[in-house]
């Protein structure tokens, strides 16, 4: 019997396909997994931006979560946008019950501009109640300068911050470079043992909505299939590449458009 990965993505629903619940769905599937969701907002947006978010009942949250736990076993899970304080309990509840061993969380905190998406007491939940509980956090750079509470802005900043994020929080961190000036690209994963830097070249595009719930995504999904961390930061960080420049031509919107999921004319055989 062909066994699948199974990866279940608790995240925001994006109507315009490009990011949330459905950029999961499509990377997970891309990689040769199976997805299962929670939906925790349903948003109105599209290329140009986002008009409204109407998050889910914390109940109903938990509720999604727990049909998938107790009927699919994922052998994964990615958490993206949490939303409000009550889902984040709910979401911590859950994963207090079923223990699960690989959790992948891609804060949803701060906008592209630097300003933060949440209030002071979902941040809070956010530090001592849901970080603790995760495999790896994959903060973009404003991301972790809230976490920090210290600016971040070059390399040896970052390296810095995720070695005193692991030792403040007890967990990966993979802080992403995106934001860096220049045409390489750094990110930085420090697991406690080892410092890891992943380099690579710029790609100019003006299709990068949903990179980070791709990533994050895709880094679950190589988890599940039986990847070590560094091997499934490795894997993910060469599929979104391949997916940004698979989409930096695509007419899909007026705005940021997304990536292009399906670089790959079939689903990679993970080795890991």
């Amino acid at each position: 019997m062909d066994k699948k990965a199974i990866v279940l993505s608790v995240a925001g629903s994006d109507s315009s396909g490009g990011a949330g619940i459905q950029a999961d769905i499509k990377a997970i599937s891309a990689l040769g997994g199976y997805a299962a969701t929670a939906i925790t907002a349903i948003t109105v947006q599209n290329t140009l931006g986002v008009q409204a978010v109407h998050p889910v009942a914390a109940e109903l949250v938990g509720q999604q979560m727990q049909a998938v736990m107790e009927d699919l076993q994922p052998d994964a899970i990615k958490v993206g946008m949490t939303g409000n304080v009550e889902i984040i309990y709910e979401i911590v509840r859950i994963l207090r019950r079923y223990s699960p061993r690989k959790v992948v969380f891609d804060p949803v905190m701060v906008s592209t501009s630097g300003h933060s998406l949440m209030t002071d007491e979902a941040l809070e939940a956010i530090r001592t109640k849901l970080i603790p509980k995760v495999t790896l956090v994959t903060p973009n750079l404003h991301e972790t300068e809230v976490l920090l509470q210290q600016p971040v802005q070059t390399i040896d900043e970052m390296e810095d911050a995720a070695c005193r994020l692991f030792e403040k929080y007890h967990c990966a961190f993979l802080i992403k470079g995106g934001h860096l000036t220049g045409h390489e690209m750094c990110d930085v994963l420090y697991d406690g043992k080892e410092l890891n830097i992943f380099g690579g070249r710029r790609i100019h595009s003006a299709n990068l909505h949903g990179t980070g719930c791709t990533l994050s995504s895709a880094i679950a999904t190589f988890l599940a299939q039986g990847s070590s961390l560094y091997e499934a930061v490795e894997q993910a960080k060469e599929y979104i590449s391949c997916a940004i420049e698979a989409g930096k031509n695509l007419r899909i919107g007026q705005g940021n458009g997304p990536l292009w999921h399906f670089p790959f004319p079939t689903p990679p055989v993970n080795e890991g």
